[in-house]
């Protein structure tokens, strides 16, 4: 009996400002352009972020400036490997709701998606506000659904 093929469609990589989640995107890329896949990326901010946005303490747009940043990086390394990509921003992190965290965000956008694959940053523990996605990496592989690549 031969095994069937991988079929890749979509592929998830969540980033933040780490050079950890640019490696990660490289990674996605280069296996969607081996499957002739799409790439997500999801921009995930932290708790940091979100509360400083929220009590008025960091400007939103300078927030935004600064994710442009990180998702033209990861457009550019698409468009340079001929891979069609789409890009987004969520709130890794409510006030309001214990449930909202960095991992629920990029399973919860996996599932929204419809995504085949994730890729996930493994990164150090830091404490630079730009950088969240170590604990989220943890948690989507413990809980995705989807195929997951840690690098």
């Amino acid at each position: 009996m031969s095994a069937r093929p991988l079929s890749l469609d979509l592929i998830l990589v969540p980033v933040d400002q780490s050079d950890e989640a640019i490696r990660a995107a490289e990674y996605a890329v280069a296996i969607a352009a081996e499957y002739g896949a799409k790439v997500h990326a999801i921009h995930v901010l932290g708790e940091d972020v979100v509360r400083a946005i929220e009590q008025g303490v960091v400007d939103e747009n300078a927030v935004a400036a600064e994710g442009k940043v990180v998702t033209d990086t990861v457009t550019e390394i698409a468009n340079e490997a001929g891979v069609t990509i789409t890009t987004s921003v969520a709130y890794g992190f409510s006030t309001t709701s214990k449930l909202l965290h960095p991992g629920s965000v990029v399973l919860d956008t996996a599932e929204e998606l419809d995504s085949d694959f994730i890729v996930v940053p493994r990164e150090p523990v830091t404490s630079d506000p730009g950088e969240i996605l170590a604990k989220a990496a943890e948690y989507v592989l413990l809980y995705a659904s989807q195929p997951v690549l840690s690098v």
